[in-house]
């Protein structure tokens, strides 16, 4: 599974463990919730800048953000 993906399926994760809907996470990270959308299903890659404004809109650090995708399958 390519790493966008894996990405996209952590976003998710942590989006609805915080009970978030897209366009709450949109406003709370400050990002186009199409942009999100795009992320959470693997068509896009995620800048620095985005990844420091996710994990900041999670209360988390970037690395946290992270942990885990390498483990994901299918």
């Amino acid at each position: 599974m390519e790493i966008n993906i894996k990405f996209g399926i952590r976003l998710r994760q942590l989006r609805k463990a915080k009970g978030w809907s897209l366009l709450e996470l949109s406003v709370r990270a400050n990002i186009n919730h199409n942009y999100l959308s795009d992320l959470e299903n693997g068509r896009r890659n995620p800048t620095l800048m985005i990844l420091q404004r996710l994990s900041s809109a999670f209360d988390i650090t970037v690395s946290s953000l992270l942990l885990g995708i390498e483990l994901i399958s299918n």
